[in-house]
C-alpha cells in the first residue's frame, strides 16, 4: 500500500501540470535561511559559553567556540577580542596577534585592543613597539594602571629607567594595591643606587602582598648588602626561596626585570652558609615555572 501511494505522490505533480498546459519543471527544494538577527543571537550565545569555559581555565575549548562565533558575527569586534584571550591562554600567540588586529581594524578606538597588542608585543621581545601602542592606547584611555605597568617593563627593556619608574609610579597611583608595579618602582631604584627608597617601597609592597616572593629576596639582598648576615634578611630569604624556589636563578631574576646590582646583591645573600640547606632545595626544585606572573 505505501508503495502505491508513493508512486501516486511522485507523478502528482507532473500530471498536474501537464493538465495546466505547461512543462513539467524539477522541484527546486526551499531552505529556510537564518536571519540576521538569528545569527547574531546565536554567535552570542557562543561567545558567552566561551567566557565561561575561559574562566574554567579551559582556553583551547574555549578558542573553538570563539573561533565559532566570529564565523557568525565577524563585523563584531567583542568576538575576535574574546579569540585573541582565548588564543594567548593557549599558547597561539601569533593566531591571537592576527585576531587583535582583526579587532583594531573594526574597533580602531579601543584602547584595551592597543593594550593587548602592547602586551602581546612585550612578551614577543618588541619593547619599541609595545611602547608605541600602549602610548597610543593611553592617548584614548589614560586611566588604565595595567596599561602603564605594562609600559614600565617596556621602557626597562629599552634602557629608560626615568620614564619606566615613571609609569610605574602612575600605575600604583591609579591602583593603590598594585603591589607589582610599587616592585618594580623598587627595582628601578635600586638600580639607581637610591637604596632607601627602594627598601621603603620593598616593606610596602609585603604590607600589601605578605607572601609575595620577588619582593622579599629582593628586600632580604639589599638589607644584607647594607649589614652582613643581619637575621632579617637571613629570615626574608628562607621564606622567599620556601615560597618560590625559581628565584635562586640569577637567569630567572633576569627575566623578571632584575637589574644587574640587585643580582649581584641576591648572589652575594644566597652565598651566606646559613641559608645552604634553602638555597639547595630551592635549586632542586626551581623549574623556572613562576609560581606568580605579574609581568
Amino acid at each position: 500500500m505505501a508503495a502505491r501511494w508513493l508512486k501516486v505522490l511522485a507523478t502528482a505533480p507532473l500530471m498536474l501540470a501537464s493538465l495546466a498546459g505547461t512543462p513539467a519543471k524539477a522541484l527546486v527544494p526551499y531552505v529556510v535561511l537564518p536571519s540576521e538577527r538569528n545569527l547574531e543571537a546565536a554567535g552570542l550565545g557562543i561567545a558567552q559559553a566561551a567566557s565561561r569555559l575561559l574562566k574554567l581555565g579551559q582556553a583551547e575549548e574555549a578558542a573553538s567556540l570563539a573561533a565559532l562565533t566570529v564565523q557568525l558575527i565577524p563585523t563584531d569586534a567583542r568576538g575576535w577580542l574574546l579569540l585573541a584571550e582565548a588564543q594567548l591562554r593557549s599558547g597561539e600567540d601569533a593566531e591571537a596577534s592576527a585576531s587583535l588586529e582583526q579587532a583594531r581594524n573594526l574597533d580602531p578606538r579601543n584602547a584595551g585592543i592597543l593594550f593587548a597588542q602592547g602586551s602581546l608585543a612585550l612578551k614577543a621581545n618588541q619593547p619599541a613597539r609595545a611602547v608605541e601602542l600602549i602610548r597610543e592606547g593611553q592617548r584614548i584611555d589614560d586611566r588604565n594602571a595595567g596599561s602603564y605597568f605594562d609600559l614600565g617593563n617596556g621602557y626597562i627593556l629599552l634602557g629608560e629607567s626615568k620614564a619606566a619608574l615613571s609609569a610605574f609610579e602612575r600605575a600604583s597611583k591609579l591602583r593603590s594595591d598594585f603591589w607589582e608595579a610599587i616592585n618594580n618602582q623598587s627595582l628601578v631604584l635600586y638600580e639607581q643606587r637610591k637604596d632607601a627608597e627602594a627598601i621603603q617601597r620593598w616593606r610596602s609592597v609585603l604590607t600589601i602582598r605578605p607572601t609575595a616572593a620577588e619582593p622579599m629576596l629582593a628586600l632580604a639582598a639589599a638589607l644584607n648588602a647594607q649589614d652582613p648576615s643581619n637575621s632579617e634578611s637571613l629570615d626574608l630569604a628562607k621564606r622567599a626561596l620556601a615560597g618560590d624556589p625559581n628565584y635562586v636563578l640569577s637567569s630567572y631574576q633576569q627575566e623578571q626585570l632584575w637589574g644587574t646590582r640587585l643580582r649581584e646583591a641576591t648572589s652575594v645573600l644566597l652565598a651566606n652558609t646559613s641559608l645552604k640547606g634553602d638555597v639547595e632545595r630551592a635549586q632542586a626544585n626551581a623549574d623556572a615555572e613562576p609560581a606568580e606572573q605579574p609581568r
